[in-house]
Formats: C-alpha cells, sequence, structure tokens
C-alpha cells in the first residue's frame, strides 16, 4: 500500500510565466508565478552574481533560506550549500529538491532558469 499523497487534478487550466499571475523582483532575481487549479509553479530566473544570502535573505530576514524546493532546471547553474556543509551543484536539464536550511548562487556568466513545484508560493516573500 502507498503512503504518497494523492494529487487531483480536477479542472483544466493553462497559463503563461510570461503574463504571470505574481510578480517579485528581489535583486538579480525575477520570480514568476501562476497558479493552476490548487497549484502554484514559479519560474525562477536568477541573473550572473545572484546569491540568495545577498539577494534574498534581505527580503525575508532567516540566516537562510527556509523553503522546500522540489524543480527543475532549464539553464544555467546553481551551486546550494546546506548548513549542514553538504552541497550539490544544479545544472540545466537536472531536476532537484532542496531541503530548508541552504543558501545558493549562479556559477558563471549564465543566468540561472528553474521552474519550482513546492515553493514557488513563499519564495521570496516577506514573512
Amino acid at each position: 500500500m502507498s503512503t504518497h499523497a494523492v494529487n487531483a487534478v480536477t479542472t483544466l487550466n493553462v497559463k503563461s510565466h510570461d503574463d504571470p499571475d505574481e510578480k517579485r523582483r528581489p535583486d538579480k532575481s525575477e520570480i514568476d508565478l501562476v497558479t493552476v487549479g490548487d497549484y502554484t509553479i514559479g519560474r525562477f530566473t536568477f541573473s550572473p552574481g545572484w546569491s540568495w544570502s545577498g539577494c534574498i535573505k534581505p527580503v525575508v530576514g532567516t540566516d537562510s533560506c527556509q523553503n522546500n524546493h522540489v524543480g527543475y532546471c532549464v539553464a544555467g547553474t546553481l551551486e546550494v550549500q546546506l548548513t549542514s556543509g553538504e552541497t550539490a551543484t544544479i545544472t540545466a536539464g537536472s531536476s532537484y529538491t532542496i531541503p530548508p536550511g541552504h543558501d545558493a548562487r549562479v556559477v558563471g556568466d549564465e543566468t540561472f532558469v528553474g521552474l519550482e513545484f513546492v515553493s514557488a508560493a513563499t519564495f521570496a516573500k516577506p514573512e
């Protein structure tokens, strides 16, 4: 018997991230949010030089990012470091999960673009 939650989709919805329901624009960040059915999906675009501690921490005021992330990297490279010291590098074509308690930064001169399926509704939003 499965212990996984069942996600029931009951309506047909299509929305473009190019015309989002909500935009958030912290430094070096573009967070474009659409809500389809019961789900908020985000397109996170981070420019070269972006880091969570430099660009998002001033908005949310926590010592590290406290969001759970589940996403897919469309472009660029993001290096993530957990407060435990564990690190991972996310590159184009990779799906990822990141637990709360981390910092992250764009690596190189290519913009990072990720699609987020869990944290979008609360990411870069003041408490």
